[in-house]
């Protein structure tokens, strides 16, 4: 059986919270944290910890930002910012720049986003983690000091898809799970051989913790039970959530 459930009392994070031992306050004593847990937490969280906001009123836009914010109807500081995350822009319309960030995701406006910027800071944006895999990965070891215990760690933020209208929480960081579990050379239940069957579970993972959520709950944190077969061991991290990303020659949409 699976199990998902968001933790309450988590307050407002500013650069330099320890996150970990937040969280590890917030889990309720009857329930404590186990080796077999997911621990899927929304990356603005991770984010503020860190220090990835920027605001508005220390932007100086630049040539570019300045022509696309005009094409595109939005504020050049703004789109200076999302120019900062960017490593290739792939396309601007309707408002909206797909970028690739210099992480490799190709996502929305490099993951720049306002919305859950602290409540006295309207013109604050936040954005991704320089290194999600590494946040994980300090994340699910300063839980296990704390906790006594190792759960899986996987850092997520909302994408919109190529094929379909709305957005799904996706993994941008894993630590402790193997983000894509392989099925292809199998066989199906009558014995076919599976030839395309790559399962992202990292991003099922995302998907099922932000069902126990609400996008404006102030819940960044949900710890899932049931998935111990997949969680490794406390001394293995795994290949992160990199492994999900297609190179460009293999995508279809660039």
């Amino acid at each position: 059986m699976l199990t998902a459930r968001a933790l309450e009392g988590l307050p407002e994070i500013d650069a330099g919270t320890d996150l970990g031992a937040l969280i590890a306050a917030a889990v309720p004593a009857d329930a404590p944290l186990g080796d077999g847990d997911v621990v899927v937490v929304a990356h603005k969280a991770v984010s503020k910890a860190e220090g990835r906001v920027r605001r508005l009123a220390d932007v100086t836009p630049g040539e570019r930002a300045e022509k696309l914010a005009a094409e595109q109807r939005k504020d050049p500081r703004h789109v200076q910012v999302v120019l900062d995350e960017t490593r290739e822009l792939l396309r601007a319309e309707r408002g909206v720049l797909i970028c690739v960030t210099h992480h490799g995701f190709v996502c929305a406006n490099a993951g720049v986003d306002a919305s859950n910027a602290a409540a006295d800071e309207p013109e604050t944006l936040i954005l991704l983690p320089t290194d999600p895999d590494a946040s994980a990965r300090a994340l699910r070891a300063r839980l296990r000091s704390l906790a006594g215990a190792a759960p899986a760690v996987v850092i997520t933020d909302s994408f919109g898809r190529a094929w379909r209208h709305g957005q799904t929480d996706v993994a941008i960081g894993v630590a402790g799970i193997a983000a894509l579990e392989d099925w292809r050379g199998r066989t199906d239940s009558v014995g076919r051989e599976l030839q395309a069957t790559w399962i992202a579970l990292a991003d099922q993972i995302a998907g099922a913790a932000d069902l126990a959520r609400g996008k404006d709950s102030r819940q960044p944190v949900v710890v899932l039970s049931g998935l111990d077969r997949h969680v490794l061991s406390a001394g293995d991290d795994g290949p992160g959530a990199a492994v999900l990303l297609r190179p460009a020659g293999e995508d279809l949409f660039r």
